[in-house]
């Protein structure tokens, strides 16, 4: 392979079969269930990372189920979403992420800088019940609970809050271990089609683990929560800002 081919070709690692094909990548049938809870002041301002200002003391706990997703297969996802600000314009930080899924840990990580870890997370119905769980190497770290289809919602007003764009904190190394890149990303997801969304009682729990520390944002009142089913694609973000050369930020 001459170097000029290797420009051509290369896009990931391994050079041989890249882990993931090329965005932008199409979610059929995406399930989520999200628990709004309001939390520590003080554990937000440790953790959102300026830019970014906290929007109000609450987080996003989620659980995803990914039955049919392009070039990635089938997996569930679940994390911690932070309702932030950035020059006035509202959106959520992506804290954590605990998939069960290869190729979808390793783009996340690498295209856009999801901050997805492996982990044993699963969303099933339980009789009247939705039932979201997360385990890290068998210990339990969240549980959640939401009635199922418990009052509609109206799919158009739950569509128009999926514009909000996301961001995320991109890092990689350098070969001697120091930090090479570290940027804040933001990206949007399109084409989105809500088949059905509902609202209803929820609880949640989250446990003390020293590689799933997501009880460090702890739960101190359930506020709402929602459950919705979701066809959308995620393509690629923009840098919105660059921590490693300040005087080329926005």
């Amino acid at each position: 392979m001459t170097e000029q081919q290797l420009r051509d070709e290369a896009y990931a690692m391994p050079l041989a079969r890249p882990s993931y094909p090329k965005p932008p990548y199409r979610f059929l049938n995406r399930e989520f269930v999200i628990i709004t809870y309001r939390t520590d002041p003080a554990a937000l301002e440790r953790v959102v990372p300026a830019p970014l200002k906290v929007a109000e003391p609450i987080v996003k706990y989620e659980f995803i189920r990914m039955p049919d997703s392009s070039g990635l297969g089938s997996y569930t996802e679940s994390g911690q979403v932070i309702p932030v600000t950035l020059d006035g314009q509202a959106g959520g930080y992506t804290h954590a992420m605990y998939l069960d899924n290869l190729p979808a840990i390793v783009a996340g990580r690498e295209l856009l800088g999801f901050p997805k870890t492996l982990a044993q997370p699963q969303l099933e119905v339980r009789s009247d019940a939705l039932v979201g769980t997360l385990d890290y190497n068998g210990v339990r770290v969240a549980t959640a609970t939401m009635a199922y289809k418990y009052h509609a919602l109206d799919l158009e007003e739950v569509r128009r809050s999926l514009d909000a764009p996301g961001y995320l904190l991109k890092m990689m190394p350098h070969v001697d271990g120091s930090l090479r890149t570290c940027e804040l990303v933001r990206y949007k997801v399109t084409d989105v089609v809500v088949k059905g969304a509902w609202s209803g009682p929820a609880s949640l729990e989250l446990h003390p683990h020293c590689f799933a520390p997501v009880s460090q944002l702890p739960v101190l009142e359930v506020l709402s929560a929602v459950h919705m089913i979701t066809d959308l694609t995620l393509g690629d973000g923009e840098v919105v800002h660059d921590y490693m050369q300040p005087h080329r930020t926005r």
